[in-house]
Formats: structure tokens, sequence, C-alpha cells
């Protein structure tokens, strides 16, 4: 294989490891497989992965046309735009730049969301899109009364008509992204029907069979990497919609920049970035670590007690026209027509034209109707039960419930779940196999009936019942999940005073819809800091499932390159931070006590430190304990919003040595880059399991014996339990990927520390075996009285 990506590769040289690992991503590509890179800071996998790719895609010879960067990380999104700029800044001069997008939502493109217009705003924009388009396209279609050139042209006139008219108004343009669009700052209408002149602007440029690349009225293939404000600049100073735009553009962009909806989330890919699936694709999925556990949540479904409510409603206003019609009466809150009640015949004529065409039955939409209002009195039954149950007396103290889950199964004996044993023994196959068109259907009358812009109800509760029906019951764990709310609009003994409920079905076992999805793309790359145990990783995400079915899968290593002399790590053999051996929060136990001398002692040294706990409880259970102890400052980190976490991490960067306490599970602890003196050390308390008397983590644990080894051995499981590859190996990765944080360049100088006995020996609970060879030549087990020799020690090296 020759060395063409040397042209595309954006420094002088590359490291050793990077070349390795280009090649390697390169040679598996063409094969039609997947590299598997664990590549320690330093490495330089987002350049190694473009690279890769880019040449594939810039190869003639190559069936590859782009490269799909999915991340769970936003920092991340970034790093890689800057990646691929250096690269452009690097290519040879007679070499077109590499043209680069990077996906996002509306609301950072709708230039009314972005400048707020009327009430579009971040919370609205989907459901007023959704409804301006709609109305953009009825106004526009074969029987609409004009043009979509018309509609752009009528929204102009409002401004150019006040000077038309000798008005001695300004004309007032909508400007965003720094440019001026040749709209009003308002939504257009035409004939008192609302539209969004940005949509028909784009509609008038689409070509009507050909592809709608060509309604892009920008040239883009010479701009290298457009980003977000350049798109919208671009785009809305031309007078058409940035997120058509992206629509347009994403098959034709050589990179693509994106997180993990743009190709696991079912609902995104069918409306926004099916393009991206295909096997002229070249995948990165960076931050691998967190591809199960993020995939998991996107291919997990559920549907809320409010939203059962209003399906039941939407039903109701699809079915009352046709009942009523005839009968001398019009539904309660119908609009009437012009004479007598003309209107709501039309309205009954219309949904039955609907149901026609759909092939659905009055008989079916009420049938429907009473099992989602039977299904809310079974949920409402099987709630107050738990509550009596779990909580007596809860009605009395209504304000102090917490957040909790119900599980509808024994989550270790898979088996039918109770809300599915009550469906069948009440209502049979039928209303579960047809809901989902039913719902679908209901959506689309009441939308020619009504023009509020918002979400309908009755597609979601139908997609979730078909789903909740055709999931087994081994893989998929459904419970009943209850979050803290406050609603004083409900009676004052009703549980829907305190909380949302929710149906949920959880798919315990992602894996097969990982490997569905990585087998659409026609190869890549599968990349992290903290992949190890690389056969665990294979396993949970589908890869060896892909490799049996003849897709190569290849592994490469890459430790540490940085001077090893620049760091300290140790591990810290102090008894086991389990509740058996520190007790509850604030208990003062023997193991605690170890455990703060050994933060204070690391704490207590020149520097920033990142003290890592298990949860938030321990995270301020040990500040307070350290505030205590030390003389510089100790910042709490509490499960809060972005804004909140970046205030924090402002504060904690600001100068000045700093002691920063966080949950290992929270957002802190990996993706933040502690880059030059912002971290001089980090600690890690603990091995950070999930609560594992949750029923969900339960019923996680019994599907992963089952399909992969423990009780069900699946002969690719290598005989791990469900408790190692579901619990304990993504535990151990959360610990790496904070003591991570602290080396992340080569003059860098840093201490990183492991305290439980766990890290520290070979044990029946210990957690070495997870850690890559050279990780674990590196954490030497040291005792806690030790500790402090040893960071004497490197100091003094220093």
């Amino acid at each position: 294989m020759g060395e063409t990506w040397r042209t595309v590769f954006g420094h002088d040289e590359p490291y050793p490891e990077q070349a390795d690992g280009i090649e390697t991503a390169i040679e598996t590509a063409d094969r039609g497989g997947f590299t598997v890179v664990e590549g320690a800071c330093g490495t330089g996998k987002t350049m190694l992965a473009l690279t890769a790719g880019i040449d594939r895609v810039r190869d003639p010879d190559s069936s590859f046309e782009r490269v799909a960067v999915l991340t769970s990380v936003k920092q991340q999104l970034r790093q890689f735009e800057e990646d691929v700029e250096t690269i452009n800044d690097e290519l040879p001069e007679d070499w077109r730049p590499v043209s680069a997008l990077t996906l996002v939502g509306k609301a950072d493109v709708c230039p009314y969301s972005r400048e707020r217009v009327g009430d579009v705003d971040e919370t609205t924009v989907y459901d007023r899109c959704e409804g301006l388009r709609e109305r953009t396209r009825n106004l526009t279609g074969s029987e609409g009364p004009t043009t979509a050139a018309a509609l752009a042209d009528d929204a102009r006139s409002t401004q150019t008509g006040l000077l038309d008219t000798g008005s001695e108004a300004t004309a007032d343009f909508l400007e965003t992204a720094g440019e001026p669009t040749p709209y009003p700052p308002a939504t257009a209408e035409f004939e008192d029907t609302e539209y969004c002149p940005f949509y028909a602007g784009y509609l008038e440029d689409l070509p009507e069979d050909g592809d709608p690349v060509e309604a892009v009225p920008f040239d883009f293939a010479d701009r290298g990497l457009l980003d977000t404000e350049d798109l919208v600049g671009l785009s809305a100073s031309y007078g058409t919609c940035p997120h058509s735009m992206l629509g347009a553009l994403i098959p034709h962009v050589e990179v693509i920049i994106g997180n993990y909806y743009h190709a696991f989330d079912p609902q995104t890919v069918g409306s926004f970035t099916g393009a991206l699936l295909d096997d002229s694709t070249f995948v990165v999925c960076d931050e691998a670590h967190m591809l199960e556990p993020r995939v998991r949540d996107l291919v997990s479904d559920g549907v809320g007690d409010a939203t059962l409510r209003d399906a039941e409603s939407e039903l109701t206003r699809v079915i009352q026209p046709v009942e009523f019609d005839g009968e001398g009466s019009r539904p309660p809150g119908r609009r009437s027509g012009a004479a007598g009640d003309d209107g709501s015949s039309r309205d009954a004529d219309l949904i039955r034209g609907e149901l026609e065409e759909a092939d659905v039955s009055l008989a079916e939409l009420k049938a429907t109707r009473s099992f989602v209002r039977d299904l809310r009195e079974e949920l409402d039954r099987q709630i107050r039960a738990h509550l009596n149950r779990e909580h007596p007396g809860w009605k009395a103290s209504i304000d102090d419930l917490p957040d909790d889950e119900i599980p509808l199964r024994d989550p270790g004996e898979p088996a039918p779940d109770a809300i599915t044993e009550w469906a069948d023994g009440e209502y049979g196959d039928d209303v579960w196999v047809r809901a989902e068109t039913v719902g679908a259907v209901a959506a689309r009358v009441l939308n020619e009936l009504e023009e509020a812009d918002r979400e309908r109800a009755a597609p979601t509760v139908g997609r979730v019942l078909g789903a909740w029906y055709r999931a087994d019951h081994t893989r998929y764990f459904r419970s009943i999940d209850l979050s803290r709310t406050w609603n004083e609009a409900e009676p004052e003994d009703s549980w829907r005073r305190a909380y949302n409920a929710r149906l949920s079905l959880h798919n315990c076992v992602p894996g097969d819809a990982i490997a569905d999805r990585l087998d659409d793309f026609g190869g890549g790359v599968l990349m992290s800091a903290t992949l190890e145990p690389l056969d665990v990783f294979r396993t949970v995400t589908g890869l060896d499932a892909l490799a049996d079915d003849g897709r190569p899968v290849v592994e490469r290593t890459y430790g540490l390159t940085f001077p090893a002399e620049n760091r300290a790590s140790f591990a810290v053999d102090a008894p086991a931070y389990t509740y058996e051996n520190r007790g509850a929060v604030g208990d003062d136990t023997d193991a605690r006590r170890m455990y703060v001398d050994a933060v204070a002692e690391v704490a207590g040294r020149d520097g920033n430190v990142l003290v890592g706990m298990p949860n938030y409880a321990e995270a301020e259970w040990m500040a307070g304990r350290l505030d205590e102890r030390l003389d510089s400052p100790v910042l709490l980190d509490e499960s809060s919003d972005d804004g909140a976490t970046e205030r924090l991490k402002a504060d904690f960067f600001a100068g000045g040595s700093k002691t920063l306490v966080t949950s290992l599970r929270g957002t802190l602890t990996e993706g933040v880059d502690y880059r030059g003196d912002r971290l001089h050390a980090a600690v890690v308390c603990g091995v950070p399991l999930v609560d594992t008397t949750r029923p969900r983590t339960q019923a996680v644990v019994t599907a992963y014996d089952r399909a992969f080894g423990g009780d069900g051995g699946g002969p690719e499981s290598g005989g791990r339990s469900g408790f190692e590859t579901a619990l304990t190996v993504p535990a151990v990765r959360k610990a790496r990927q904070a003591i991570g944080r602290v080396i992340r360049g080569p003059e860098e100088r840093g201490i990183r520390v492991l305290i439980d006995a766990r890290y520290a020996r070979d044990r029946w609970n210990g957690v070495r075996e997870y850690f890559p060879a050279w990780e674990r030549e590196e954490f030497g087990p040291v005792s806690p009285d030790m500790l402090s020799l040893g960071l004497d020690r490197f100091e003094h090296n220093g």
C-alpha cells in the first residue's frame, strides 16, 4: 500500500502510532471493515481518523464518497472542525479544499428561532417549523392558490411597499448571523395564512425531479468547512431555509460532523440524515466508549401519562364529527360552517375520506381510544398500588415523594410484563398491531382540521404501543418511571400532583441495533482513549457479530507517548469503597477517614486537583471534609445545567490552587480540556458502579448474562458475566477517563491517583484486568501510608 495519505495529513510528520493507525484504517476500510482504536491522549486520534477517511474519499479508485464523524461530546465537534481546517491549510495549492459541514438542530439555524421572532424560540421551533412548512406547502401545492416564488415575493413586498407608497417608515429586514435577509422581522402571511418565506424560497429553487442540492444558491464545494454561522448567513441572505440547506448538502459534502443522534436515532435518521447511511460513507465513531450507553437510550422508547391523555383527546376530536354528523348537533367546541352547521359536515366528509384512503375504520379509532383510556386507568392503578405498598401514607406527605421506578416484571426473570398481560386479557392483539397506523391517521386528520403548530400525541402513542407489542421480554425491560414535578392543578391527593409518569420500554442489549447501523456504512474507525477490554467492547457493540458476517474488525491499542518521568501514577491499596466498608454518607468510619486523608494528601499540594467520587452525594460529603482540612478553595460540582457547569469550570481555571470535587458519572471527568496548568492531579475514589438496586440495572445485567455469558453463555462472551460486561467495565472506563484529564501534552507534569484496593490488587473483585497492560504497569500499588512519600519523590525529581 502506498502512502498517498501523507498529502492529506495536516502536519509535517505523523507520530509512529498515527501512521500505523492511518494505514490500518485505510486497509481495513478497503475490505469493508472497521478499525477499533484505543489511543491515549497524544495519539492524535482525530487527525488519524480524518486522514484515513478523507484519503479514501479523495482516492478515485475508492468507493467512499464522504466521511461521517459521530461523537457524544460537544468539545470534540470543535476538535474535528479544527483538524479539517488544519488539513485544508496544509493541502497542496492545486488541491481543492476538503468540504465539511457540522450538523446542528433547527434551533441553531432557524432565523426566527435565533432572533426569537414572536413565539419562536428553542422550545417551540420544532412544532412551529413543522406547522409553517405544512402551510407553506399547502399554499404552493398543486391546488394551492399561489407559487413559492409569489410567496417569497409577497414577503419581500412588505418591505419595498413602504417605499412605493411614499410612506416615511423605514423598511425593516430580519437580520441573523450578521447578514440581512430579504424578509420582514416576523413570520409572513398570505390571505390570513401564516407561512415561512425562507421555506418558500427553498421550495421555489427545488427542482421538481432533481437533486435538492440544486436548490443551494451558493458555492460550497470550494469553501472548506462551512460552519453554522456561515451556513445561516449565506442561506438566510439568499432568502432560503438554512435547515433545508443542511439536508440538501449532506450527500454532497466530503466530511459531515455530527453526534450519535444523526446515525442511531430512528426518528432523526428517518426525517433528516438518512443519506448518511450508505456503503459509500466512511464512519468515524469518536468517544466510542459511550456508544453502547448512548445508543441504548436512543433505541429505547416510552410514552408519558400526559401524552396518553392528549392522544385520547385527539382521537375523540377525530371521532366526534363523524358520530355527530346527521344527528342535528355539533360536537362541543367544533367550529360551525357559514350556513347552519355545514362546517361539521365538511369535517366529517374530510375524516371519512382520510379513513377510507388509509383503510382505517371508525371502529378501529374507537377501539384505540378505549385502549388508551383504559391504559391510563391501569397506569393509575399500578402507581397507586406501588405507592400504597412502598410509601404508606404518601398522600399526607406528597411533596416528599422521591423519583421512583416501578418494574412491571421481575428484572431477573424475563417474562411478559404486567401491562402486556392486562392488555392481552382485555383487548387481544388487534389494537396493539394497528395502533401505529391509527395514530398516524388521527394526526393527519387533525393537521387538516386544525392550524395549531404542535406535535401530535397520537402518533407517538401508536409508535410506542406497536414497539411494546413487538419487543421481546428478554432483551427488553418494561417499567413505569416516576419523575418529580409539581402541578397544583391536580387534586391534593393525586400522585399526578407530584409526578410525571412514563411507561418505559428499555432496550437492555443495544448491540444488535449498533451492529445493524454500522453495517449500513462501508467501513470506518471506532476510537476512544478508554475502550479496553477490547473483547468486551467488540461483544457489546455487535462488532463480533459483524465480523462473523464477514466484516473485518481490526484492533489497535496505543499508550501514552509523553515522557514517563512527567507523571506519577498510584493505585492506593485502601479498603474497597463499598457501602459495606464506608457506610452511609456522613458515617464516621475508618474507611471514610482513610479516603479523606489520601485525597487531602494530594489536594494539599500546589496546583489544581480534580477529585472524582462515585456519585454526587459522595462528592458533596467529600467536599465538606476537604473544606475543613485544606487552606485552598474547594469547589463542588452538583448536578446542574450547562450554564452552572461552565461557570464552575471558569472559576476552577481562574488561577490559584483549587480542588474541584465531582461525580465520576458527571460531565467534568471526560470531554473537558484541562490542558496546560489547568489541572495538576486527578484522584478517583472507588469504582463508580451505577446503582445496582435499580430494577432497570438488574434487568440489564440479566439480559447481558443471557446474551453474552453467565447463565445464558453466548460463545462470544469469553466467560465474562453480565455484571462485568454491563457494569464493571463501563465503571472502570469512567475512572480511566477521569485520570486521563491530567497529562494532555508532552511538556505537562501531573499526578494520577486511584484509591481503592480493587485498583491495587488482583483479587476476586479486582478491576486491574480491565486496564490495558501499559496502564497496569504504570499504576503500581502503594499503601495509604506510603502515598505521601511517593508524592514527595515525584515533586523532588521535578
